[in-house]
């Protein structure tokens, strides 16, 4: 990164008391990674598909401006089967919707329950399929999913666990995760390519923090907050030894975070990813850890900048709602 994001910020003074930070979701989104960097991008800004990527890359780029976590996330390959089309039942607006799961395309079907949206001009859409998009042409108005958009929307029993590869901070001037120029992200990609889907879960989180003293010039900043936190779950998701961050940078993160822990005696970091509205999509998983909805995660550290991950039962605090 350039300017004052290459200058280490500087610490304030050593906290007079130490903390417990507990950190809990405030905003979570995914993002289809591959429709930005894969995908033909559709030319004309007024079609359904080209509002739709533009759309998607307008939120992307605004992250890069905040001090968010984000997660590469691989899921099982999906696509619509646009040779066998869409069908409509008998009563009501309900449309089953083929789809293609998987490497060898397994064949599934979605059936959705449409509502007619307040400017329609048509008692019932006319629907296009492409292979990862379905478009509703309402009249006045047209809609446009993703295939795995879908998933997220409408009630379904078709459950596929989500991967964890990478873990990350979305701050960056140059927008390089935004624009598809992060090459360790990059190389995700290529390696999911043709096999799985390549998405981008992006939180904000709220961190509550527990002192005897309230001391003002000891209160850590979010970026403080997201540094350590990016540590920890780079550590319990990713491991030891994680494949796709680099020596340098890992022993640069490191040292980083024994220095925020030092700063703020920091006691323990408790991260709590799950929230009521969580969906299918959010049972989270890596090659580190088993797959969960929640991920209720007890962190403590020791010189040298060794991080120590407790997982935590699931029904050990009640769940937040993103909702109140």
């Amino acid at each position: 990164m350039d300017g004052d994001d290459n200058i280490e910020t500087a610490l304030p003074p050593r906290s007079s008391a130490p903390q417990v930070w507990d950190a809990s979701v405030a905003e979570s989104r995914f993002y289809w990674y591959d429709l930005l960097v894969n995908d033909p991008l559709e030319p004309d800004f007024r079609a359904p598909i080209g509002r739709y990527q533009r759309r998607m890359q307008f939120a992307l780029d605004a992250t890069m401006e905040k001090q968010l976590l984000f997660f590469v996330v691989s899921r099982p390959r999906l696509r619509f089967d646009i040779k066998k089309g869409t069908s409509w039942g008998f009563f009501g607006l309900k449309l089953t919707v083929p789809l293609l799961a998987g490497t060898d395309n397994r064949k599934e079907s979605l059936t959705i329950e449409l509502e007619v949206p307040f400017e329609a001009t048509f008692k019932k859409p006319i629907v296009t399929l492409h292979d990862k998009y379905i478009t509703l042409n309402w009249g006045a108005l047209t809609e446009c999913y993703s295939a795995h958009d879908l998933l997220q929307k409408f009630p379904n029993d078709l459950k596929y666990e989500s991967t964890v590869e990478y873990v990350g901070i979305t701050r960056d001037p140059q927008s390089r995760l935004a624009k598809g120029r992060l090459p360790s992200v990059n190389r995700i990609v290529e390696e999911n390519d043709g096999a799985r889907d390549t998405f981008l879960l992006v939180k904000r989180m709220d961190v509550k923090v527990e002192t005897a003293t309230q001391d003002p010039l000891g209160e850590a900043t979010t970026r403080s907050h997201v540094e350590v936190m990016e540590g920890a779950l780079i550590r319990y998701f990713e491991g030891e030894k994680p494949a796709h961050h680099g020596t340098i940078e890992s022993n640069n993160r490191r040292n980083r975070v024994e220095q925020l822990v030092e700063t703020y005696q920091l006691q323990s970091l408790t991260v709590d990813l799950g929230f009521k509205e969580a969906d299918s999509f959010h049972d989270l998983k890596s090659a580190n850890v088993s797959v969960s909805r929640r991920h209720l995660v007890e962190f403590t550290f020791s010189p040298g900048g060794e991080i120590h991950a407790n997982r935590l039962p699931e029904d050990a605090r009640p769940l937040v709602s993103l909702e109140e």
